[in-house]
């Protein structure tokens, strides 16, 4: 077998080569051929590469120009946006040639220019003495900083607060409802007082040591987050000295510029709650601006693939992670589903639309997924998009999520029915699959996981009998009177928990086992912290109702926390309410100044006092203003509308 002739190669011919069948007496011509052929492959690589190297290498100043003595080049067409060629092509003339090379020579001498400028500056530079080189790096430090305060200091656009109804006031006519009140209201005095003398300024108070303590949740700083969780309940309460007290702190010392890791839904219902509750309470502008500022610092936990956030956020670096005990890796139905009242009433405040469309771009995309049997998981992957772990509870991890699709129809003066729709469809779900009666007729709400019921149920959950009465008004096929019967069901479920403990005070969570109905079984979950939700069932079922057993339930309750956990310190949770000697846990919570002992004394209060057709309150208890149509800042501002 013989080859073809070869192609002339740089002028030269290569005559065929005979290839006879290989042997081994061919050996050594076989290997000499093998040399010629990769010597030929080496040179023709070569070639290319230099031919390749004259058509297509950028020169030394690196523009994209090809100059071939062409009057015309055909360069294809890049779409930029999809990032894929055009089969089309565009034409770039001989003028054009020359403008971009004067243009590309302009640029050449600006740089070269301002090259020349920082070396004589450095020059400069070196010439002064190190005394000399810090002052100036002090002084545009200095400048920077100013600059800082100046932007944080540019006032709000002014936005007329709504007709506000109730602010304070709700004297009850029966002395002895008045003498009730007048605890409460000492309670919380004895409260804010040893707060106020030995963990000022820390985010709450360790009652028995009498020094500060915090949790993860607030970070490393000191941000007083019992001050401001506190304001909105001194205010309506006429502490107005204590009130001032935490006005004048705030100015001064709360500073959200800080190298700390906080979670965004603890921070939005406490911080952000409170400041805008006390701003509208009082009208104060340093509250709205420092609500505004804090939210500023938050946004950067909404940038995941999905636009879901991260549970927790650095304040000063803006990096955000979900915590590490969530279904892999994701973020809870609790915290990315209760930031919308919030969020709304930033947007109503600033004019800036971003914090409405972070919200309703998360309902959206709820709305989109599937949910197993109607019911929404308590995990979802900010990275993926998809549900974790199938748990679905009315309790912990998922409860205020139901809570503020409700209120946010509220807030809109009943205007947003797409709200009203998901919470009416979550509602009818949870009654199907999680909504069961004991054998001792006790109405309680279990938990679903992986496909099965578990009968237990939590104090958090406890909060949905004041949430199914809240929503009894506007329900589907006129089924207001079953939601107030709900209501009131679960309140007495959760009173029962109460009542069958040694101390009249609930446990965390409690079973419905066979002959165990109500009660605690694991030690690790007989404690007490000081928790608000059956009291605000009560408040809720109060105010709806009327009937005076609400307001007795209460005081049981005032009574049992003022015996067992008062302290000379303050107040303390206790670790086991079924010990007729408790020991105490030594932590006076923010929320049972913002919460407890709020809705304590609303129950004791005339209902003229925050009234609910003018009046959300957040999941922290922070009132806010329902936002009318007829107010004429909202027809007006767009990113209301």
């Amino acid at each position: 077998m013989t080859t073809p002739a070869l192609l002339p190669l740089s002028g030269r011919r290569i005559p065929p080569l005979n290839l006879g069948p290989p042997s081994f007496p061919h050996h050594r011509a076989t290997l000499r051929l093998s040399e010629k052929f990769i010597l030929l492959l080496i040179l023709s690589a070569f070639i290319t590469l230099c031919f390749g190297a004259f058509f297509f290498l950028p020169d030394s100043s690196k523009h994209k120009r090809f100059d071939l003595g062409l009057e015309d080049v055909l360069i294809p067409h890049v779409d930029a946006g999809k990032g894929a060629k055009n089969p089309g092509v565009f034409l770039i003339h001989g003028p054009d040639e020359h403008r971009h090379r004067e243009e590309e020579e302009r640029l050449r001498n600006k740089i070269r220019a301002d090259h020349e400028k920082a070396l004589e500056e450095a020059k400069e530079k070196l010439k002064k003495s190190r005394e000399e080189i810090r002052a100036e790096i002090q002084t545009e430090k200095n400048k920077v900083v100013l600059e800082m305060k100046m932007k944080e200091k540019k006032p709000l656009p002014p936005v007329p607060i709504p007709n506000l109804i109730g602010t304070n006031g709700g004297d009850p006519e029966d002395n002895e409802l008045r003498e009730k009140r007048e605890k409460i209201k000492e309670m919380m005095k004895h409260a804010w007082d040893n707060y106020r003398m030995y963990g000022w300024g820390h985010n709450e108070l360790r009652p028995i040591a009498r020094k500060g303590h915090s949790t993860n949740i607030f970070g490393s700083s000191q941000m007083g987050a019992t001050i401001v969780d506190a304001l909105d309940t001194l205010y309506i309460m006429g502490l107005h000295d204590e009130f001032r007290d935490g006005q004048k702190w705030i100015e001064n010392n709360l500073d959200f510029s800080v190298n700390s890791e906080v979670s965004v839904f603890e921070v939005n219902i406490r911080f952000i709650g409170g400041l805008l509750a006390a701003y509208y309470l009082s009208g104060e502008e340093v509250f709205k601006i420092k609500a505004v500022q804090l939210a500023e610092k938050l946004l950067p936990a909404f940038n995941t693939p999905t636009g879901i956030p991260w549970a927790m956020v650095n304040l000063k670096s803006g990096v955000g992670r979900n915590w590490g005990w969530a279904s892999a890796g994701s973020s809870i139905l609790a915290e990315f589903g209760t930031l919308h009242m919030e969020f709304v009433h930033l947007s109503y405040l600033t004019g800036d639309p971003v914090y409405y469309k972070k919200v309703m771009h998360i309902r959206k995309l709820l709305q989109k997924m599937d949910r197993p049997n109607g019911l929404y998981p308590n995990y979802l992957n900010p990275r993926t998009g998809r549900w974790g772990q199938y748990h679905t509870s009315v309790g912990g991890l998922g409860d205020s999520f139901y809570e503020y699709l409700l209120k946010a129809w509220l807030m809109s003066d009943k205007t947003d029915h797409e709200a009203r729709k998901m919470y009416d469809d979550a509602i009818e779900a949870i009654e199907k699959h999680l909504i069961k009666k004991s054998r001792g007729g006790l109405t309680f709400i279990g938990e679903w996981k992986n496909g099965h019921l578990e009968k237990k149920m939590g104090h958090l959950a406890c909060f949905a009998g004041g949430m199914f009465v809240l929503g009894a008004d506007g329900s589907r096929m006129d089924k207001a009177g079953h939601y107030l019967e709900l209501g009131a069901e679960i309140a007495r479920t959760c009173h029962e928990s109460y009542d069958r403990t040694a101390l009249k005070l609930g446990p965390e969570s409690f079973k419905f086992d066979g002959a165990v109905e109500a009660v605690a079984v694991r030690q690790a979950e007989k404690y007490y912290i000081l928790r608000p939700e059956v009291i605000e069932t009560y408040w809720y079922l109060w105010r709806f109702t009327h009937d005076p057993r609400y307001r007795e339930w209460g005081w049981e309750a005032a009574l049992a926390i003022e015996k067992y956990c008062r302290v000379s310190g303050g107040f303390s949770g206790v670790k086991d309410v079924y010990s007729s000697t408790p020991t105490h846990d030594d932590v006076q919570q923010s929320f049972f100044l913002a919460e407890t002992l709020k809705y304590l004394y609303l129950l004791f209060s005339s209902d003229d006092l925050l009234p609910l057709d003018h009046w959300v309150f957040n999941t922290e208890a922070h009132p806010l203003p329902v936002l009318h149509l007829a107010n004429t800042t909202l027809s007006r501002n767009p990113a209301v509308r």
